[in-house]
């Protein structure tokens, strides 16, 4: 009950992690990691950590039937794989804003695969959220007010990341309805992302760079416990109270997060439009949590 409790917190607390990694991902960049390489650092460290603390505090959470294999395929290939893609790519081709706007297309996607394959309603409520995320995102983006300032590679791969991010919440809520604990779902999606990764991933770049020194070392771990490991279980884990359409809207200050920190840390420009579609987006966020 307490969890239930906390759920919506849970998933608001995942989306500001998220929302950070933004941070590790220029820096990890600006050391020689291509976007794919950055996709697999993240799952291998994410994968790893998720493996030891399974053989410390329950090893029962390994088992899995074959036949729900499909679910965390899903998960690790379809979502993580090519959403971490999209949107790292994103990153380097827009600003941390835009690519996290981009990438709350996905509320919408989320809503509409939910209303069919696991009969949500499209409330209301839901809808006005929806629109108000949306519009959020036009303004944020800036592509109505500042004509050509993201190009459309970087709108293609950034709509790319929304809908492999969308993917997430529909395979983890049947691997959900199946039985599986969060920690479950959470280790066989970055196993089966770290194998695939694996195959598109220059690894000895990866570890020429987490090897060099024992900061490089620490800050990759970072990246994935905090921006992978930490926010994950915390979704998945109030995803089992909250519904997958309004989890998706709670989870948007994710770009809130990244906007904020684009513009403090990287100075990056924060117009008039893109402020209010920060507060937008807040509002929305008040209305999907809003019990009346």
């Amino acid at each position: 009950m307490m969890i239930k409790k906390f759920a919506p917190i849970l998933i608001l607390v995942a989306g500001i992690l998220w929302g950070s990694m933004g941070l590790f991902v220029r820096t990890l960049n600006a050391q020689g990691l291509a976007s794919m390489d950055i996709v697999g650092l993240r799952a291998v460290v994410t994968a790893v950590s998720m493996l030891l603390f399974l053989l410390i505090f329950d090893r029962k959470l390994f088992v899995i039937r074959l036949k729900d294999l499909w679910c965390f395929l899903g998960t690790g290939i379809c979502s993580i794989v090519f959403f971490n893609y999209c949107y790292f790519k994103a990153i380097t081709m827009t600003s941390l804003s835009v690519a996290a706007i981009l990438l709350y297309t996905a509320p919408a996607i989320v809503m509409v695969l939910s209303y069919f394959l696991f009969k949500e309603k499209l409330t209301k409520r839901k809808l006005l959220a929806l629109a108000m995320t949306f519009a959020g995102c036009v303004l944020v983006t800036g592509i109505l007010t500042e004509k050509g300032s993201v190009s459309f590679g970087g709108i293609l791969v950034g709509l790319g990341a929304g809908l492999g991010y969308a993917l997430y919440s529909i395979f983890s809520r049947y691997a959900l309805e199946k039985g599986y604990s969060s920690l479950t779902i959470t280790f066989y999606t970055f196993l089966i992302a770290a194998v695939a990764s694996c195959f598109l991933t220059d690894m000895g770049n990866v570890i020429r760079v987490a090897a060099d020194g024992t900061g490089n070392l620490l800050f990759c771990l970072a990246f994935g416990v905090l921006c992978t490991v930490a926010p994950y279980l915390a979704y998945t884990l109030g995803l089992q109270y909250v519904e997958n359409g309004k989890a998706s809207i709670i989870a948007s200050i994710e770009p809130v997060t990244a906007t904020l920190l684009g513009a403090v840390l990287f100075h990056e420009k924060l117009t008039v439009s893109g402020v209010c579609g920060v507060v937008l987006v807040l509002a929305a966020l008040a209305l999907c949590n809003d019990k009346k």
